[in-house]
């Protein structure tokens, strides 16, 4: 289309200038397509500039998330063009194929568009964004992907050396499995995942997300299940294992670089029914530790875990079940302690994250490097403090126990489900207990809660039967005078999840002249809570009302992460 007519175009829109216009059209390179430029070089909303250029152009303009696409109208377009183009094919009516696009001008769509449907078409504005959710919701992530090995049945060698260290965006595309494996983990990178899940099953391969704490089901084309072994040996491949070997759990690490961030892979997979499944964990290196201020602190407990963490000598303990975010409080301690003044030493089963002038060691109990020998070690390495990743065993206990009396501070963690149950668990390791009531200063326990997205939460309307419920479970009703609760709905934002992050409920307990004797005494952990709570001990559950009122989090949430009996002691 001539400068003219695109003129025209942009006047009759009523959203431009005539020297806005003569400016965007000359401002527009060559290479830029027709929509993007516009909204690039203007800064109006693209569904805004769509909308009205649809009434301009006669098209109807539409909303992507809001229709209805019937499965046999995705069969007319192959996903190559779907993904190249971005477009969406949305219904078809008396033998014309309508056909969703943002950018109608695109050059050489039309022809490319009739050479594969063989048809007549017609195009429906809709935002790009809508067209890309769409076409992975419908055809599957690496849908064009696996189009063009459905054609090219020949097989890709993957018996070649391992590619470690390379950019996703510099691999070889022409090898389609290699393609497909770098999409599935550039797009969990792009929605925030912690794990990718592959998992084999009678008749298709399932691929999901652990996003915020929770599964996500990743929609993946049909005929995946067909690539499986090449899929998965990709990733073996990849992760330096033995591809020949099936019938044993394997584990690796690959490296690499998205958008130029350092990325950590940790690989394991497992011999199943139906093949290997394959679970992977992405970690940020360095970029993925999270300051002090960044955990979901109250003021006041950030200020005695600050006090704590400072302190010359003692163990800090952190407890907590899998997944609830001990290494990641661990390592916001050391990042706040870390100086030229302090040596730090860690022993940790893996190394989740690397720290600059942190010396971290990573255990290899098949060669006989433990826990507990690492720890008897760094005693004759001079540290000033002493990170343990877990006290599993007797051993580990009395040794970081012994480092924390003779002058060392000791940073550890523990699986109990509350801060006064973890006093008990080291009892019944066999630890005397004027040991622990000497070396323990404080022990910390915490879960992870999901984030209400900002955007689109809404205040939620209590009644007299939420009231009693909240009532019964120990919610603080007084406060809901001035403060709300609020519930999540679902925006473009947090992808449909109502969730956007995640934060921490704590509960911490102090170690003080009031626990001591209790601890000596072998008193149930029932016993010490009480005592606890009497000085001031703000239970997990409180803590999570308070992210309640606070607008942070549901009340779902914290019934979800926190057990019933906690502040019923």
């Amino acid at each position: 289309m001539q400068n003219s007519q695109l003129a025209t175009l942009l006047k009759q829109t009523g959203l431009f200038s005539a020297e806005q216009v003569e400016k965007i059209l000359g401002d527009m390179s060559g290479g830029v397509d027709f929509t993007d430029g516009v909204v690039q070089q203007t800064g109006v909303k693209e569904e805004l500039f769509l909308e009205k250029l649809a009434e301009v152009m006669g098209l109807p303009f539409m909303r992507l998330k809001n229709v209805e696409i019937a499965g046999e109208i995705l069969s007319k377009i192959p996903p190559k063009a779907v993904f190249q183009y971005n477009i969406m094919p949305v219904a078809q009516e008396d033998g014309t194929l309508r056909i969703a696009t943002a950018n109608p001008l695109q050059p050489g769509l039309i022809d490319a568009l009739r050479l594969v449907t063989a048809g007549r078409i017609k195009f429906a504005l809709s935002p790009s964004d809508d067209i890309e959710l769409s076409a992975k919701q419908l055809y599957g992530v690496g849908a064009e992907t696996l189009d063009r090995m459905m054609q090219d049945d020949n097989r890709i060698d993957l018996d070649s050396d391992p590619l470690l260290k390379q950019d996703l965006n510099d691999l070889d595309q022409e090898a389609s499995v290699v393609k497909f494996v770098n999409q599935i983990i550039w797009e969990a990178h792009q929605n925030r995942a912690t794990d990718i899940h592959i998992e084999p099953m009678e008749i298709d391969l399932r691929i999901r997300y652990r996003i915020d704490g929770v599964l996500h089901q990743t929609p993946v084309p049909a005929t995946l299940k067909r690539f499986q072994s090449s899929i998965i040996s990709r990733i073996k491949v990849m992760s330096n294992m033995d591809i020949a070997e099936k019938r044993l759990p394997q584990d690796g690490r690959i490296s690499l670089r998205i958008q130029g961030e350092e990325i950590d892979v940790r690989v394991s997979t497992m011999p199943t029914v139906y093949g290997e499944s394959v679970s992977l964990r992405l970690l940020l290196r360095g970029s993925g530790m999270i300051g002090m201020d960044q955990l979901g602190l109250a003021p006041d407990d950030e200020k005695t875990l600050k006090r704590m963490i400072t302190r010359p000598h003692g163990i800090l303990l952190c407890t907590g079940p899998t997944g609830s975010g001990k290494s990641t409080s661990l390592y916001a301690w050391l990042h706040t302690i870390n100086s030229v003044d302090k040596r730090i030493m860690s022993a940790e089963d893996p190394i989740e994250y690397e720290m600059a002038g942190v010396n971290q060691v990573q255990m290899k109990p098949e060669i006989g490097l433990t826990f507990a020998h690492a720890l008897r070690t760094f005693l004759r390495q001079d540290p000033d403090v002493i990170m343990v990743g877990e006290i599993r065993d007797r051993d580990t206990a009395e040794i970081a126990i012994r480092a924390a009396l003779t002058g060392h501070l000791v940073f550890s963690t523990l699986h109990t489900n509350d801060s006064a149950g973890t006093v008990n668990r080291l009892l019944d390791m066999g630890i005397e207990p004027f040991l622990v009531a000497s070396s323990v200063e404080g022990i910390i326990a915490q879960r992870l809660i999901r984030r209400l997205c900002p955007v689109c939460r809404v205040p939620v309307e209590i009644d007299d039967t939420k009231r009693e419920f909240l009532k019964g479970e120990g919610f603080p009703l007084e406060e809901l005078e001035t403060k709300s609760i609020y519930e999540p709905v679902g925006c473009d934002a947090c992808r449909g999840s109502g969730f956007k992050g995640r934060t921490g409920i704590y509960e911490i307990l102090t170690v003080d002249d009031h626990i001591r004797p209790l601890i000596i005494n072998r008193a149930a952990s029932s016993e010490i809570k009480r005592e606890a709570l009497k000085h001031g001990l703000c239970t997990l559950r409180d803590d999570g009302w308070r992210k309640v009122l606070d607008g942070i989090t549901t009340v779902e949430e914290i019934l979800r992460v926190s057990e019933e009996d906690e502040d019923e002691v």
